[in-house]
């Protein structure tokens, strides 16, 4: 089985930098490296099994293929859609967030490419 690449939208890099960021200011520069192992180990999961992820917000959003992942270490959420020929990774947003209006906001952003 051939993998897909994944492929990260803007809003989910700033979304990364965002959070490295605050725990860099949080003067926890282990946990900012820690966090982004661990985002690549849910990447890395991602991408070898990219059904496994919940649909729960496409239903929710009335956006089909929408799916995530939860990063384990750290109170992350992986957003994305698995295209034929790609994994695109849409946003990367902390699980206290108002997830639904965060998807909502950014929706229309779907129609312009990774």
């Amino acid at each position: 089985m051939k993998l897909k690449p994944i492929i990260r939208r803007a809003l989910a890099e700033q979304d990364v930098l965002e959070a490295a960021l605050y725990y860099l200011e949080q003067d926890a520069a282990q946990a900012a490296l820690d966090f982004v192992d661990e985002l690549e180990v849910a990447l890395n999961h991602i991408q070898h099994h990219p059904g496994t992820g919940s649909a729960r917000y496409a239903h929710t959003l009335n956006l089909p293929g929408l799916r995530f992942w939860s990063c384990n270490k750290f109170p992350y959420v992986v957003f994305y859609f698995e295209q034929e020929d790609c994994i695109d990774v849409w946003r990367v947003l902390h699980g206290k967030r108002d997830i639904p209006v965060c998807l909502q906001d950014d929706a229309a952003g779907l129609n312009q490419s990774p």
